[in-house]
């Protein structure tokens, strides 16, 4: 079999594109899930997101062929990566959303590469450079600008207390995925992943959910909300998926990061563009420390080049 070809020489726009959309993807359905939750009850969406997107990702769950079966240990961390990184993330990012606004949470969403690195420090052992730390740090200024936002702008742009410790518990969420999934892609085809763990997800919330589906009237909701629904379900869990995985296969992980940029600018852009949110100077300066983090702690660093470049005789 060929080696997989190297991300050197002329860059590649395709490979970034997709990247870029899948990152914009995720934030546009962080954005547009204020919509859904003014239609939805929470534990309904969810039920709903993972029954529709389980329904698309039939094909998934089987094992292809050469696939070394799932190790006891590998059915605990599916279900750990499930349970933290799609059940309570949803949750936790619905509730949010539905306490604050999209900008809220494309500003808040904009931490999850400084606490990749905080948790990847904790779990695995990996050193945190004084880039990442100043990351880290843009990401706390930012939330607590959100704050000041709420104490010093209008009441429809106010970020409930309560709604920003949800999105935070939402970063948490989405960091321990990234770090579980570092140990799961080993051996498990990013696809079958994807396909289990949005399985456990639907297990995990379906008595909950089924409970406010007997109490709610489908029949009221208007159909560019259920198109809506379904774009929510297959964007969070089919779509962007596979997008990022495309991308990955021509881009080193270090530079891929770069793009997840844009999942709190897609936000933001739903949000004031689409939804109508206010957009105050705190806003603006916390938006701007977010994605200062961002870069700081996705952006690849030039020592490692130069340093081969030296050792070269």
């Amino acid at each position: 079999m060929a080696p997989p070809r190297p991300a050197d020489g002329p860059a590649p726009w395709l490979a970034y594109a997709s990247l870029a959309a899948s990152m914009a993807l995720v934030g546009s359905y962080v954005g547009l899930s204020r919509l859904l939750v003014a239609a939805f009850p929470v534990l309904l969406l969810a039920w709903l997101r993972f029954g529709i997107a389980a329904v698309a990702m039939l094909g998934w769950l089987r094992r292809r062929p050469g696939e070394p079966a799932l190790s006891g240990r590998e059915h605990r961390l599916l279900f750990w990566e499930s349970f933290l990184g799609n059940f309570l993330f949803s949750l936790c990012m619905l509730y949010g959303v539905a306490l604050t606004s999209a900008l809220a949470a494309g500003v808040t969403m904009a931490a999850i590469p400084a606490a990749v690195a905080l948790l990847s420090r904790l779990f695995l052992g990996e050193r945190i450079s004084p880039r990442v730390g100043a990351a880290i740090a843009c990401a706390a200024l930012g939330i607590a600008l959100l704050a000041l936002a709420r104490q010093t702008g209008p009441a429809s742009a106010a970020a409930s207390p309560l709604g920003v410790v949800l999105l935070l518990a939402a970063v948490l969420c989405e960091a321990s995925y990234v770090v579980i999934g570092k140990q799961l892609t080993a051996r498990v085809a990013p696809r079958r992943i994807s396909a289990l763990i949005n399985l456990w997800g639907l297990a995990l919330v379906t008595p909950l959910g089924l409970g406010q589906a007997l109490r709610f009237d489908f029949a009221a909701v208007a159909a560019p909300t259920w198109g809506l629904l379904v774009f929510y379900a297959l964007a969070a869990s089919v779509a962007s998926v596979w997008l990022w995985m495309q991308g990955l296969r021509r881009v080193p992980s270090a530079r891929a990061g770069v793009f997840t940029v844009m999942l709190p600018v897609s936000a933001a852009l739903v949000g004031a563009g689409v939804l109508g949110e206010p957009f105050s100077r705190w806003h603006l300066a916390a938006f701007a420390l977010a994605l200062a983090g961002v870069l700081l702690a996705t952006w690849p660093a030039r020592q490692a080049a130069g340093s081969a470049r030296r050792a070269w005789p």
